[in-house]
């Protein structure tokens, strides 16, 4: 038996999940644009944020539901003051 392992290693995040700086400006009801991938963009308002700011709900424009983002997702939110949130 191997009693070197570390015994809680699932416990440990696979790596530092750090949010941009502009996620931590982020509040409940903000109007934002979502960055999906090059090409795929969608516009909502902001439901909910975890307390470190790492995961954000988005209510989606159009009827399209509720995504739930994380900042390891490899998508970017951004508050319409910055980029335009007309679909």
């Amino acid at each position: 038996m191997a009693r070197s392992v570390k015994q809680r290693a699932a416990d440990t995040p696979l790596r530092k999940a750090t949010p941009d700086p502009h996620w931590k400006q982020l509040r409940q009801g903000d109007r934002v644009r979502v960055l999906l991938s090059p090409g795929f963009e969608a516009s909502g308002a902001v439901d909910t944020i975890t307390a470190d700011h790492t995961a954000v709900w988005v209510h989606l424009d159009g009827g399209r539901g509720r995504i739930l983002l994380h900042c390891g997702d490899g998508v970017d939110i951004l508050p319409c003051g910055e980029t335009d949130c007309r679909d």
